[in-house]
């Protein structure tokens, strides 16, 4: 199992984990993976850099010629938030890369909407902060796609203390956006005064991070440096480690409770709703209550970052007044999707992989429409389908 594990001792920024992801795969092979990017008006480069006598990466974008930090809030115009995702759209990357960013995007849009106040597509960003952090979002996943991880685990992450200047004047640390954008993640302020972990930093980590703690047991390939722009009495740097690690049961969470005063209508689409937001499963089981009435069990299964916000969302939209979570073990296969070419079109493939096995289905939804298609039966187009898992790419 391919590991990319997240060192944020000294916190996470954009630009930080650009870098140690290009220093982790080869400044050269991520300079021609992110010069194809096509962003308007902007340059990154990835140079030789050292704090505290670590040597690694700095990753440096300029907008129309010139750098901006993460934190240097020059106002050049404003973009909201539907400019700014169809900045991403029109990029060239591929959809999954696209996909990533626009969630990281959009929950730091949301952060913001609730400093401020405003809808969320009412926010707007300065615009050179926008392309940096635009740049820095887009690079992180691209490289991360690179990578390819069956899992990415990070460390707790830093945040410092204290106060730091921005246009609107002096904002605590966390800024406020990096507090909401933290909720559900394991964070702390450390004793070293300063900012240390950006909105960026923290969304794109808690996007991507499946666990939080310390490096796991892992045979370690490579390892990749990001310099930071500030000065600590720490090395200001992040560093990330690949490698590969035996298959073993994830640390997950299952979150239930028991609903007597809803209808099945209004129950059953918490089950997609959870699933949008993180859950890993989620079903609803009939059951006997008490005084003989009917009843439903609703289980949800997460990862320890989504346990708080998904927990929220069960009491705020179902009846119940109290919930019963219990941490678990799960042995779980690494599941990827393939495509199938066949004569009545082409088929996704759910492929999974763990413990010596592999298995593998079509899409079902995709069987049904390639027969609504063709006019032929879904089993016609299941038996069409021909998927060898040990010739797979």
């Amino acid at each position: 199992m391919k590991v990319l594990y997240l060192e944020c001792n000294a916190g996470s920024s954009g630009d930080m984990m650009l870098g140690a992801l290009s220093d982790a795969i080869g400044r050269e092979e991520a300079m021609d993976i992110l010069g194809s990017r096509g962003i308007k008006d902007v340059v990154i480069d990835t140079v030789p850099g050292e704090k505290s006598h670590i040597g690694g990466t700095m990753a440096k974008v300029s907008i129309r010629g010139h750098e901006e930090g993460e934190g240097n809030h020059v106002v050049h115009g404003h973009r909201s938030l539907p400019e700014v995702l169809e900045i991403i759209d029109v990029l060239n990357v591929p959809d999954k890369v696209k996909s990533h960013a626009r969630a990281i995007y959009s929950e730091i849009a949301q952060a913001e909407s609730k400093v401020h106040g405003v809808e969320v597509g009412e926010v707007h960003f300065h615009e050179v902060g926008m392309l940096d952090a635009i740049a820095d979002v887009v690079g992180s996943c691209l490289l991360i796609d690179r990578i390819s991880p069956d899992i990415i685990v990070s460390s707790p992450l830093r945040t410092g203390f204290g106060f730091v200047e921005c246009a609107h004047g002096k904002l605590p640390i966390p800024a406020p956006a990096t507090s909401l954008i933290l909720c559900g993640m394991p964070s702390y302020s450390g004793d070293i005064e300063g900012e240390f972990t950006t909105p960026t930093g923290a969304a794109i980590v808690k996007h991507f991070a499946e666990e939080y703690g310390q490096r796991p047991r892992m045979s370690i390939n490579a390892v990749g440096v990001g310099i930071g722009h500030h000065d600590f009495e720490i090395p200001n740097i992040l560093r990330v480690f690949i490698g590969e690690a035996e298959d073993r049961p994830f640390e997950i969470y299952e979150i239930n409770c028991n609903i007597d005063d809803m209808t099945p209508e209004d129950l059953g689409p918490m089950i997609d709703r959870l699933l949008d937001e993180g859950a890993l499963d989620a079903t609803i089981s009939p059951m006997i209550m008490k005084k003989g009435r009917p009843g439903y069990r609703l289980t949800c299964l997460c990862r320890q970052a989504d346990k708080e916000k998904l927990a929220r969302m069960i009491l705020a939209n179902t009846t119940t007044i109290g919930l019963r979570i219990w941490k678990a073990e799960r042995f779980e296969m690494i599941s990827h999707t393939e495509i199938c070419h066949t004569a009545f079109g082409d088929i996704r493939v759910k492929v999974s992989e763990g413990y010596g096995m592999v298995k593998w289905k079509p899409e079902h939804d995709d069987l049904v429409k390639a027969a609504e298609k063709n006019g032929v039966s879904i089993r016609e187009v299941r038996e069409a389908v021909r998927f060898e898992p040990d010739l797979r790419n």
